[in-house]
Parts: structure tokens; sequence; C-alpha cells
């Protein structure tokens, strides 16, 4: 059968958490040896060399077409959905939140999309008016249009059915995982010259968040915690990631803080450097607010490093007992947590031993198994 992706995300510069699924799970969904007996068509508004971007020898591309739609808005709505509407596919994937709209319904081809989470729901604050009224639209429309709905996590899935009300069992849990040997694209073992040399000095040991700098990321208790404490340590607290929506606010609190060089704001950081920033942390802070999955968890554990987060959302089913939990609105909880794990050394040594055999229960090859399996009884489903 003909197997459509929206492979919209696949060649964006700067990758966060759905862009990096979008290309892990596409990557091995096609290595899968099963994915041999279908013939894929990937959609997308610039070409690209499959091969080089998703990293895969040329006879994995065998049964693969490239579908270049260009559009300048709209893309999704206008350019996709002509063309599963024109030359349907026998089942369409949508790696990341958005069915093409379509009507009437029926004119679209059997779905699969995989809805990540509901932080615009949750805390609607940190979102302009537009962006809420587009993704609970598009979130709405995506969930009843689907034939198929993958949730990244039993926590999204319940609040899927909360919020949309969708029958638990249109739904297919299947986790994401970290990629062996660090963050997708970058080579085993960089060191920290490496990362030096692209433009990060390492002065002190440092405590690293990782992540896109956005208010339901919770680094103004972050912040707080480590303003407690700062002068009782040796080691500094690292901020690295892209800027998201109202982190100017996060920026001026930190200033107001006047931590000086304590605290280092790197920006976004590519894949390589991401890795080298990982493995050679003291820890990875990461207290979130709401999290759909918490793929940063799992990457800060498959580094060894070991691991804060919150007792809320997805983040203690993806965390297991290999992360010290706390609640993520208590500042002093936050504050004491960083403490222990820099210091004490029992602890460290058990959650670093603890998040080597979490990590163990995820890898893309088996939510590869898994979606494709989802593909296929989407388009029987899709034939009734």
């Amino acid at each position: 059968m003909i197997i459509g992706v929206d492979a919209s995300r696949l060649t964006r510069a700067q990758r966060t958490g759905t862009e990096r699924y979008s290309l892990e799970i596409v990557r091995h969904l096609l290595l899968q040896p099963a994915a041999r007996r279908h013939q894929w068509r990937l959609y997308t508004p610039t070409p690209f060399d499959v091969a080089h971007v998703l990293s895969l020898p040329v006879m994995a591309c065998a049964n693969v077409d490239v579908a270049v739609l260009p559009a300048r808005r709209l893309w999704t709505h206008r350019a996709l959905a002509r063309a599963v509407v024109t030359q349907p596919p026998d089942v369409l994937f949508v790696p990341a939140h958005v069915i093409p709209y379509v009507q009437p319904r029926r004119r679209l081809p059997p779905s699969v999309v995989t809805l990540h989470d509901l932080g615009y729901h949750f805390f609607p604050q940190q979102h302009t008016w537009r962006q809420r009224l587009y993704l609970e639209w598009s979130t709405r429309w995506s969930a009843y249009a689907a034939t198929r709905v993958i949730a990244v996590s039993r926590a999204t899935a319940d609040d899927l059915v909360k919020v949309y009300a969708i029958t638990p069992d249109k739904i297919d849990v299947v986790h994401e995982a970290a990629p062996r040997g660090g963050l997708p694209g970058s080579p085993q073992g960089i060191s920290r010259q490496q990362s030096a040399s692209k433009g990060f000095r390492e002065v002190r040991p440092y405590a690293l968040f990782l992540g896109t700098l956005q208010p339901r990321k919770n680094l103004d208790r972050v912040l707080d915690a480590f303003a407690r404490i700062h002068a009782q340590v040796d080691w500094d607290l690292v901020l690295a990631g892209a800027p998201g929506w109202h982190s100017d606010g996060i920026l001026r609190h930190a200033a107001q803080l006047d931590l000086g060089d304590r605290l280092r704001f790197t920006g976004y950081v590519p894949d390589d450097m991401a890795t080298a920033l990982m493995h050679g942390a003291r820890f990875f802070c990461f207290p979130s607010l709401y999290e759909g999955f918490g793929l940063p968890v799992l990457e800060a554990q498959a580094q060894e490093v070991p691991v804060m987060t919150s007792t809320n959302s997805s983040l203690p089913e993806i965390a297991g007992d290999a992360a010290l939990l706390v609640d993520p609105t208590d500042v002093d909880a936050i504050a004491q947590a960083m403490l222990r794990l820099a210091t004490d050394e029992a602890l460290r040594t058990r959650l670093i031993a603890a998040g080597h055999e979490n990590v163990q229960r995820f890898s893309w090859e088996k939510a590869a198994q898994e979606t494709l399996a989802v593909l296929e009884r989407a388009a029987r489903e899709g034939k009734r």
C-alpha cells in the first residue's frame, strides 16, 4: 500500500521536540523490514535528499518518493489537503498534530495523527490568542478527523479523553525514545573541548536545563531555587535552548536576581553541542509544569546524568524510579533537590544506574514497529 507522510518538519534547521520526533519516527519506520512491502510518499514544501536528511542507506529509500508541494501560506490545509484528495494514499501519517482540513471529511484518506501534548489548553496564558484559537481548533479537528490517534504517553492519552472526549479505543499509546549515543545527528563521545570550540566555555561544573525557554518549563522557579543556594555551591546553572513565548520575562527575572557569571544562557544549541552539554552536566534540572512526554529526561539518562523532574503530567511515567521527583511549584523543594543531586554521591550513583535501566524501556525501533502497526490498522479500518 501507499503510506503518505507529512514530512514538513524534517528539514527545519532548529529542531525542538516535535521536529526530533518526526525525524526519528520517519527514519526508523523506513528502516523496518516490514516497511519494504509498502510504498512511501513524503510530502514536503521544499525538496530534500531523503537518505542525507534521515541518515539512511540509499537502499532503504528505494521505495520512497518525495512529493514537493510548494505553498506560501497554510501549507497543511491547502497544498497537503489538495494532494491527499486528488491522489490519496492508502493511509496518511501526520507526525505532529495537524490533519489537513478537508470537507466533507469522507474525502480525507484514512489517517493517523500523533498528538504530543495539550500544553496550550492547560497553560493558555503562555500563548497568543491566535495561537490558542488555532491549536484548540486544529487539535479538536485532528482528533475528530483521524482514523487513529497516537499519543506519546498514557498521560497525554488521558488528557485527550478528558478534554476532547475522544473514545479511548481510538487512541494508541506509542512512547518516544532517546536516541542511542545521544541526541539525533550527534557523534558518539563528543568531548567538552569540542563543545567549547562551538562557543561554550566550561569554567566551573554546572547543572543544566535544556529545552525551549518558556514559562511552562518553570524556569522562574528554577532561577529562584538557584539564587537561594548559589552562594553555598561551586557549580553554575546553564540554561540551554532557543527563546520561546514570553522568554523575555524569564530573562528579566534572571537579571533581577543578579547571579552574574554563575548563570549562563547559551541560546539555541545544535544537536552535537546539546549532547556535549548534557554529557558534561553535574545533573539535569527539568521541573517542568507540564509535558506530553519529556524527551529531555530520557536524553539525560542516556548520557548517564542524574535527573530532577516533576511529579506531574507524563514525567513520572517516563522517568520511572530513575529521577528525583519534586513538586514543581515548591521553590524550596527544587533547591533542596539541586543540593542533593550535586552532593549526595549515593543518590547520584543510584539514579545514574537506574536511568541506564529506564532508558532500555524505550526505543525508536519499538516505536516504529508499533506505529507501522497503527498505520496498517488505520488503512484497514478506513476501508470499512
